[in-house]
């Protein structure tokens, strides 16, 4: 059998093996690190995000919180039952409608930061403030380069 050269690299050794490996152990730590079991690291982006009491329309918190329309919808669904967000009809436009956080998503995403703020302090223990930095700065220019063109 005749083995192809490819074959042999080591999957690790590829960019997005790494980016999705970190990627992963984030999302375990923010998980166990909330540690809620209403509340998920996908909840606690989308009422990080509208936690300025700004209404944000389906499409612009999709594109905030990184989620496609029908995962947003399921979450935000589960989080107008928590009572936490709630839909509106835009004011300036009644065909569309805005999602909310509510007084108790106010409450809920203060006591959510905090946990994911003490997890990211514990990465930032592990690393370093010098090589934290220089990774949000290398995560920040590599998603500013690899954006793909709106031609």
């Amino acid at each position: 059998m005749v083995k192809h050269p490819m074959a042999e690299q080591d999957i690790s050794q590829y960019l997005a093996f790494l980016l999705t490996s970190a990627h992963r152990h984030m999302r375990i730590g923010l998980g166990q690190a909330i540690g809620d079991e209403q509340f998920n690291e996908e909840h606690w982006r989308i009422l990080q995000v509208l936690s300025d009491e700004h209404g944000r329309s389906m499409g612009e918190l999709a594109e905030r919180v990184l989620m496609n329309g029908p995962a947003l919808t399921k979450n935000i669904d589960k989080l107008v039952s928590r009572g936490v967000v709630q839909r509106a009809a835009d004011p300036g436009d009644n065909r569309r409608v805005l999602v909310y956080i509510s007084d108790l998503g106010l409450e809920t995403v203060v006591r959510l930061k905090q946990r994911v703020d003490a997890h990211h302090d514990v990465i930032e223990e592990a690393l370093g403030p010098r090589k934290t930095s220089q990774l949000k700065r290398l995560l920040e220019s590599f998603i500013a380069e690899s954006k793909p063109s709106q031609g």
